[in-house]
């Protein structure tokens, strides 16, 4: 797992989901907030053919049927048709706190319908 801390500016996101992802799930910090996407159907396909296994936002995603057909997990807050906004860089790998759960890079994350459960180890 990566981590990324950024709030309506998906810089980091992009950043992270073009590069190999193994496998990998990223879990952004969006800071909750609903009012701008941190993720939307082409930076999906971006981490779909980079090998990404899924991607948890604390923030909105857009482009819903563009995400339902991307080959990755993807979980959002919220969708909100309002694109980024490029003004606030993020940062990668530090400890964020995801709806009260602290989450570091490394940790392993197991999702199905009903939730998400974030370990240090595998299980």
């Amino acid at each position: 797992m990566l981590t990324v801390q950024c709030f309506e500016d998906n810089s980091p996101v992009k950043a992270a989901l073009e590069s190999p992802g193994e496998g990998r799930v990223l879990v952004v910090d969006g800071g909750g907030s609903a009012r701008r996407a941190l993720i939307g159907g082409n930076i999906a396909a971006s981490a779909a053919k980079n090998g990404w296994a899924g991607v948890v936002i604390d923030g909105a995603a857009r482009d819903k049927a563009e995400l339902a057909a991307a080959d990755v997990g993807i979980r959002a807050l919220a969708l909100i048709p309002m694109p980024t906004d490029r003004k606030t860089p993020g940062q990668t790998g530090l400890p964020v706190r995801i709806q009260g759960v602290w989450v570091r890079t490394g940790d392993w994350l197991y999702a199905d319908e009903d939730g998400i459960v974030v370990m240090p180890t595998q299980a």
